[in-house]
């Protein structure tokens, strides 16, 4: 039976008053959206641009949580921005939400394959941005408990173990690994390199379809559930979204 340990703070960083740095070019709208976060319990920190998101960044690294970025920004875009986020040595795994009018498949997956956790287009309700960022946010709290999970299946990330149903999944270290890190950013889109490199240790012979022999073993183990993985086509492989309701 599985029973998912509950760490003693959790409570207490789920209540915690997270800081999020915005980055919108249209006063109006940054107006408000953080007028409308901040009643709901957040602090914002407000650029304009993209080199004013990097002083705030460079300034105030330490106490971010999590950023929402449009893309089409002056001085520096949001993908650049966004980037810089994930080479930084601070805040380099915060989430990251772009918001943006951009709206095109494409420009979703160019903006997820830039390092980005979620992407909502324009116009969307503050209740549903809320609701996004509060969802990455638990996500960030279960990995510091040890556990993540995605639709019918958890990862015991502590002791290396996959449930289904209440079932464990028999994986090998490399499946596990995998799925731990598509698991852990499930609106990401993970190239088949970018997979490789998180198994290279594990696995000393690597060719270019090593992934995609794992990904089947993997998708075989889990049984109905194994549509969780998503081949991307001409991209690689990421959680099914719309399986998971992200």
């Amino acid at each position: 039976m599985l029973k998912k340990q509950t760490n003693p703070n959790y409570l207490f960083l789920l209540n915690f008053k997270h800081t999020i740095l915005l980055l919108e070019d249209e006063t109006d709208s940054a107006e408000l959206l953080s007028g409308f976060l901040e009643m709901d319990g957040f602090n914002l920190k407000v650029a304009s641009n993209g080199k004013e998101a990097l002083d705030i960044i460079n300034e105030n690294a330490a106490g971010i949580d999590l950023a929402i970025l449009d893309i089409m920004v002056p001085e520096i875009n949001g993908i650049e921005v966004c980037k810089f986020i994930r080479n930084h040595p601070v805040i380099r795994d915060i989430p990251v939400i772009f918001l943006t009018a951009k709206d095109q498949e494409n420009d979703e997956i160019f903006g997820l394959e830039a390092g980005a956790d979620d992407y909502i287009s324009k116009p969307a309700s503050f209740k549903l941005i809320s609701t996004r960022i509060k969802t990455l946010l638990r996500r960030q709290v279960d990995r510091g408990t040890g556990w993540v999970h995605v639709g019918n299946i958890y990862l015991d990330l502590g002791n290396k173990q996959v449930w289904r149903n209440n079932n464990a999944v028999d994986l090998t270290n490399t499946e596990f690994i995998l799925l731990k890190t598509m698991a852990e950013s499930p609106n990401r889109v993970f190239t088949r390199q970018e997979l490789l490199e998180t198994i290279t240790d594990e696995d000393k012979f690597v060719f270019d379809r090593t992934v995609d022999v794992h990904i089947k073993n993997l998708r075989i183990k889990l049984g109905s559930d194994g549509e969780v993985v998503k081949t991307y086509r001409g991209t690689g492989y990421g959680i099914n979204r719309e399986l998971i309701g992200s």
